[in-house]
């Protein structure tokens, strides 16, 4: 069964710093392209980093780049989200996402087919 179920969200305050997991049951995550998105209130949804299929190039939104980095462990058919340097403005739920290959405009959502619920990351002090 697919499944894709993501965790490590709460409260940190600016500056610190948060990985997100997120467990991709059923998927060959190094045959798929993997993404990471947010929503914050009121806002519409952003693209935050892909990593693309087989050889693993990573892409990142620019309010993001420098800060967060992608990965994922495919015999743990986990994908990670390291989130440095965090502000306020990185408040939101946090979706994870698959697709079957890499879309251009991936940060939109193109070619995902697949998205977790979600996990909630609060900075504030």
């Amino acid at each position: 069964q697919l499944q894709l179920v993501e965790s490590g969200g709460g409260l940190v305050q600016p500056g610190g710093s948060l990985t997100l997991s997120c467990a991709a049951a059923g998927y060959t995550l190094d045959f798929h392209a993997i993404a990471w998105f947010r929503q914050a209130p009121g806002k519409e949804r952003e693209g935050v980093s892909c990593m693309t299929p087989n050889n693993g190039n990573t892409y990142y939104g620019d309010s993001v780049k420098g800060r967060f980095t992608i990965s994922r462990d495919n015999a743990k058919k986990t994908v990670y989200l390291q989130m440095d340097s965090l502000s306020s403005e990185d408040t939101g739920v946090y979706y994870c996402a698959v697709g079957l290959s890499y879309n251009l405009k991936w940060y939109r959502g193109y070619g995902m087919e697949h998205w977790g619920k979600g996990t909630l990351v609060n900075v504030s002090s």
